[in-house]
């Protein structure tokens, strides 16, 4: 499997510094500080990174186990939301997932989105992080 990798420049102090984050790939490059981070400024945030890779990883995790039992799912969309609370710490993740999957029942729906919860990489990584999830068909 490769190596993922990403990379992060900071300069000046805390508050009044800022920095560039971007992904080896070279997709995404953004400004990040302070007030990006802890106030609601223009600028990314490593939250805002850790929800796409969530939302992300997530959608493929489920799309797999949907696709291994036969089940061909036509989207699947998924939203994060990180909050970032005191200490700072990541307190909770919330992702609302919408799917729409021929021929699955809701009920049998919701135990692969348990599933992809519990086992995605991404959903192992942060497994000190309260996830919550919200899932329909849709």
């Amino acid at each position: 499997m490769p190596v993922r990798k990403a990379e992060a420049t900071w300069k000046g102090t805390l508050k009044e510094g800022s920095g560039v984050m971007k992904l080896g790939s070279g997709a995404f490059e953004g400004p990040f500080s302070y007030a990006s981070r802890f106030e609601d400024a223009p600028g990314t945030n490593p939250e805002e990174l850790i929800g796409a890779a969530h939302a992300g990883c997530f959608s493929m995790f489920l799309s797999a186990l949907l696709s291994k039992d036969g089940y061909t799912p036509e989207r699947i969309e998924t939203k994060a939301k990180v909050y970032l609370e005191a200490g700072p710490t990541i307190a909770k993740i919330e992702l609302d997932t919408q799917a729409s999957v021929p021929g699955l029942e809701a009920e049998k729906f919701q135990e692969y989105a348990a599933a992809a919860k519990a086992n995605c990489p991404v959903s192992k990584a942060l497994a000190s992080v309260e996830i919550h999830l919200n899932a329909a068909l849709v």
